[in-house]
């Protein structure tokens, strides 16, 4: 099955004949009955969402979960199964990684993308899901060879072996985060010490709407994480700032960054920049500024205002923009990017500032935040949510 350069590419559906597919792990012991036990029960069941058929190998019985795969937040969420009190087989959504045999009509298993993919169970329940496929476990079990045991280094070689593994598979598949049935995260996507998930936004439009996806959690977390440290900073710098744009809509609505946004907008008062020490950092140096827990600060290459990145690496940024007060009491900056919520507005939303949860955390926002958004985005900009640009790509 592994692709050799002198050797055309392996096709094991072409070499497949019968109508069902056993897929046995190393080490199972055969026992005479059961494959026809688990092929007649596949055949026998009248539920169309049955397409295969597990029945543990040795002692360990895999644990019966249940897995919604959310495509668009590049999530995996595992429970566990409402299991009949006493049944003579479970009907899983998923199985753990424990040994087991699988069986499968042949066709189903070669119309997956993935047939074949190590860790099989992982592989296949990930496939069933977004299938609205089933798995019929049954009360049997395959014999497992006895073998000799294990060293503690052959188990921490089996256990990184089976990591590897998984997380190849996951970004394979383009997931994420696993969400475990005992509330623990298993994450795979970008950290401080890696870039971020997608690349250059172009047009307003980050690539993974363009892919039918929403922000990755992984980058979602990190933009969290950099706006608590930046509203910790100004709020103990004294700084006057406020949610602004996109943020401040998605504050609104929801508390929280908007699902498909790719940074945060802070504006301030550009009198009180050298309030803050590290924006005084830069400002005396030129050069961008990492604070004591890796945040990276910055002046912006695109005109005057400043960047507050994850990491040296991760890009991930909140950007602040410095207002000031024209004659009129209109507020105003100096750079503007286009974007159509780039308008001045009446110092009056500022005075005073009011609280409001974001990403976790209390940040100020203007006082009359409908009015704002309003002014910014248009009416009823905070009951119709639509993408950066629409005319690139529509909710």
């Amino acid at each position: 099955l592994r692709p050799e350069p002198h050797r055309p590419p392996p096709r094991p559906e072409l070499a497949v004949r019968t109508r069902h597919v056993a897929l046995v792990p190393d080490g199972a012991r055969a026992t005479p009955g059961l494959l026809r036990r688990m092929r007649d029960a596949l055949e026998a069941t009248s539920d169309a969402t049955i397409r295969v058929v597990a029945v543990p190998v040795g002692s360990v019985r895999p644990r019966c979960l249940s897995l919604e795969v959310d495509v668009k937040a590049w999530t995996a969420r595992y429970g566990h199964a409402d299991l009949d009190p006493d049944p003579a087989v479970d009907l899983c959504g998923a199985l753990d990684e424990s040994p087991a045999v699988l069986l499968l009509r042949t066709r189903d298993l070669f119309s997956l993308p993935f047939p074949l993919t190590l860790p099989l169970v992982t592989s296949l329940s990930l496939q069933a899901s977004l299938r609205g496929w089933r798995l019929l476990l049954l009360p049997d079990a395959f014999p497992q060879a006895p073998r000799p045991p294990l060293t503690p280094h052959d188990l921490w070689k089996a256990q990184t072996s089976l990591e590897q593994r998984r997380r190849a598979l996951m970004e394979r598949f383009h997931l994420k985060l696993e969400l475990l049935p005992d509330g623990r995260q298993r994450w795979h996507g970008c950290s401080k010490a890696t870039p971020r998930c997608f690349p250059t936004i172009r047009s307003q439009t980050p690539q993974y709407l363009l892919a039918g996806r929403w922000t990755p959690p992984c980058c979602l977390r990190a933009l969290r994480l950099t706006a608590g440290r930046v509203v910790a900073e100004l709020e103990a710098a004294g700084v006057r700032y406020w949610l602004e744009g996109g943020s401040l809509l998605g504050a609104v609505r929801l508390g929280d960054i908007i699902p498909w946004d790719y940074d945060v907008d802070l504006g301030l008062y550009r009198e009180d920049v050298p309030k803050c020490r590290w924006l005084a950092a830069v400002l005396g140096s030129g050069r961008p500024v990492e604070d004591p827990e890796g945040f990276v600060w910055e002046k912006a290459a695109e005109g005057d205002f400043f960047r507050v990145h994850f990491s040296r690496s991760n890009r991930l940024h909140v950007d602040l923009w410095p207002f000031y007060a024209r004659p009129g009491g209109v507020m105003t900056k100096d750079t503007w990017l286009g974007h159509r919520q780039d308008v001045e507005f009446p110092e009056r939303f500022l005075v005073p500032l009011v609280p409001v949860a974001f990403a976790g955390v209390t940040a100020k926002a203007p006082n009359d935040a409908r009015a704002f958004l309003e002014l910014k985005f248009g009416p009823g900009a905070v009951e119709r949510p639509e993408y950066p640009n629409p005319e690139v790509r529509r909710l």
